[in-house]
């Protein structure tokens, strides 16, 4: 599930400012990242499974790896975790209201809390 128009996608962040703002809306920096580019996790885990929000961004200058990047935030995404295959974010997955609500929330803080900053 793509959040499209969530106001990320037109942010463009420099590094320190966007590991500060994820960091205190509990989104940690994931195993997937690069020298170009940074992914943003936030984790929930319920009993319908293991659910990922997740906020990518590419540098537009500088390098993610030496720490002095800046970034351009994309479109936020949530994806099901499977076991052993992975996250799924396909359009015929089924997410639970609570965790879009919550998402949605997540992301709407974000947004704010950058735009403060930016």
């Amino acid at each position: 599930m793509v959040f499209e128009n969530s106001g990320l996608e037109t942010m463009i962040v420099s590094q320190d400012i966007l590991q500060d703002t994820m960091n205190k809306n509990g989104l940690v920096l994931g195993g997937s990242w690069d020298y170009e580019r940074m992914t943003f996790d936030y984790k929930y885990e319920v009993p319908e499974g293991i659910y990922y929000l997740r906020v990518p961004g590419y540098a537009v200058e500088g390098d993610v790896g030496a720490k002095n990047a800046v970034l351009q935030l994309m479109d936020p995404y949530l994806g099901k975790h499977y076991y052993p295959t992975g996250i799924e974010y396909g359009s015929d997955e089924h997410f639970p209201d609570r965790i879009v609500d919550n998402a949605v929330d997540k992301i709407r803080s974000v947004a704010k809390d950058l735009k403060a900053l930016v």
